[in-house]
């Protein structure tokens, strides 16, 4: 019994779709003023993920190792540290408790 529902639906939301492709292409081929930035725009947000993408690829682990990596602290900033083979301080995490809010 729900299958006319279902298919009438299905078929609103095709038509409307087809629809919209059809009025988007009349308005991509128009070339007016606002066609041409959409194209400019749509062109840098393209180019820019690209971008984002290649430069991920490349500096991605990079960055990953900066972000995790143990660097050399202070004694006094809070953080436990111990003494490394070369004798440099480096920083382990220590949770503090007495925050109010558990991070």
């Amino acid at each position: 019994m729900e299958e006319p529902w279902d298919f009438e639906f299905l078929s609103r939301i095709v038509d409307g779709f087809v629809s919209f492709l059809s009025e988007f292409v009349d308005d991509w081929l128009a070339n007016d003023m606002r066609v041409s930035i959409f194209k400019i725009l749509f062109s840098w947000l393209v180019v820019s993920l690209i971008a984002i993408h290649f430069a991920w690829r490349v500096y991605g682990n990079t960055v990953n190792d900066m972000y995790y990596r143990q660097g050399l602290v202070a004694e006094s900033d809070g953080g436990v540290s111990r003494e490394s083979a070369a004798g440099d301080t480096i920083k382990t995490h220590r949770r503090n408790s007495n925050r109010k809010y558990p991070c």
